[in-house]
Formats: structure tokens, C-alpha cells, sequence
């Protein structure tokens, strides 16, 4: 029976041996249709992950902000004819902080097999780190731009953590993360504890988890490098 498969990708430039099952590989193999956010990309990470057919003969489909939602509806077509349809992300877990649930939700009101396979996901390495509260957590996404909403966010956020025992995780554009960090660390309770995990499975990997204050000396450098930020009492 032809299913949707999930296909986790790396979350950096590193050996896709170290993040990815070889299973990932042959499953990859069986597909000649993927959604994707970013082609070029898709195509990059496919010859990394070890896709052995012509790139040239595989059909890409876009799913991102800019795709007219109206051309989704024919995407899971290839599986009524008995064939596999791959969905990727443009880093990690499909589905996740990720446009693809809009087809796998697609392919739950179709009766259509879905396989989600293993991968890495920052989200969830930098939870199981941090030190922080792994039963009970949230993922909030991107904060607000303007410091008023910031700031109400954060409030709102330090009463789930205190009221509820629940960690709090949210990213932010790559170059606004040292401006992030240095407002978490002026704004948030002293005693509120703040991890950041940078550049997850990279050689530059960094996580440190410390109290908000304390990031306000000796911060690290963090523009422009994939992070993830959490936060907890």
C-alpha cells in the first residue's frame, strides 16, 4: 500500500550517519514524488541522505508561505495510483514548527497511511539537555517583534512555568538571537532559569543553562547560528 512518509533531515551540515536510521535510506529509495518547502534544498539533502535515483526524474512540490493553498489539493494524487510520497522539512522533523501538517492532515481526512520515520529534532534535544521539566512543555514558536508584545509574552510565559511546572521553548530569526538573549536576561525574573541550545549536532554545538541574569556577562556569540531557547524556573 503506497503511504505519505515523513523524512526527518539533518539539522546541520554533518554526517547524516550520526542523526538518521540507515532504515531512512531505503525507505528514501522508494519514493519518486516529495514535498518540500525549499527545491533547492530538497535536492541538496536528498544527495546527502543518500537518494540514489536521477534528481532530475523526481517531481518536487512546494509547500511554503507563498504556495496558493488551492494547488495543495492534487499533491497526495501519486498514492491513489500506488505511489509513495515523500514530505520533507527544511531542517529536522516534518511537521514540526513546519508547514507539513497542512498534508498530513490532508492525508488523515483521505484514510491515507502515513509513516513518520526518526529523525533529529533541536526542539527536542535542547529539552532533553536543558535540565528543565520534560513531562510538561510547550512550544511557542517566535515572539513578538515589538518589546511591548515581548514583554507580555514573556509574563504570560513565566506564569504557565510557576502555575503550571511547564517549560517554555521558542526560537527566534538567526540574527536576532543575540538581541533575544540579552532581553531574556534583562527582562525575565532574576531567578528564572534560561537555557540556549546552539547549533545542535554540529561540532559548534553549545547548551548552557543559567539563571537570566547571569547571561547578561560573558555571553556567547549567537548571531546567525541556529537556536533554541527555553525557559523554566
Amino acid at each position: 500500500m503506497a503511504r505519505l512518509i515523513l523524512f526527518p533531515v539533518p539539522i546541520g551540515a554533518t554526517d547524516p550517519n550520526t542523526t538518521l536510521p540507515s532504515y531512512n535510506r531505503e525507505v528514501l529509495n522508494t519514493c519518486r514524488t516529495f514535498i518540500v518547502e525549499n527545491i533547492r534544498t530538497a535536492r541538496r539533502n536528498l544527495k546527502t541522505m543518500g537518494y540514489t535515483h536521477p534528481i532530475d526524474d523526481v517531481t518536487f512540490l512546494e509547500l511554503n508561505e507563498h504556495t496558493d493553498t488551492t494547488e495543495i489539493a492534487h499533491y497526495l494524487d501519486p498514492i491513489a495510483q500506488g505511489e509513495n510520497v515523500g514530505l520533507m522539512s527544511e531542517a529536522g522533523l516534518p511537521c514540526v514548527a513546519d508547514p507539513g501538517s497542512i498534508i498530513t492532515a490532508m492525508a488523515q481526512r483521505s484514510g491515507i497511511e502515513i509513516l513518520p520515520l526518526v529523525g533529529p529534532s533541536s526542539i527536542m534535544l535542547a529539552l532533553m539537555a536543558s535540565g528543565f521539566n520534560g513531562q510538561n512543555f510547550a512550544f511557542n514558536g517566535y515572539p513578538p517583534i515589538d518589546e511591548r508584545g515581548r514583554t507580555a509574552m514573556l509574563r504570560t510565559l513565566e506564569q504557565h512555568i510557576h502555575r503550571d511546572n511547564q517549560t517554555q521553548i521558542f526560537i527566534e530569526a538567526p540574527y536576532r538571537n543575540d538581541q533575544l538573549l540579552h532581553f531574556l536576561a534583562l527582562h525575565l525574573q532574576p531567578i528564572t532559569r534560561i537555557c540556549v541550545a546552539c547549533d545542535l549536532t554540529l561540532p559548534t554545538q553549545y547548551i548552557r543553562t543559567r539563571m537570566a541574569r547571569q547571561w547578561l556577562h560573558d555571553p556567547p556569540e549567537l548571531h546567525k547560528r541556529p537556536t533554541i531557547f527555553l525557559i523554566y524556573k
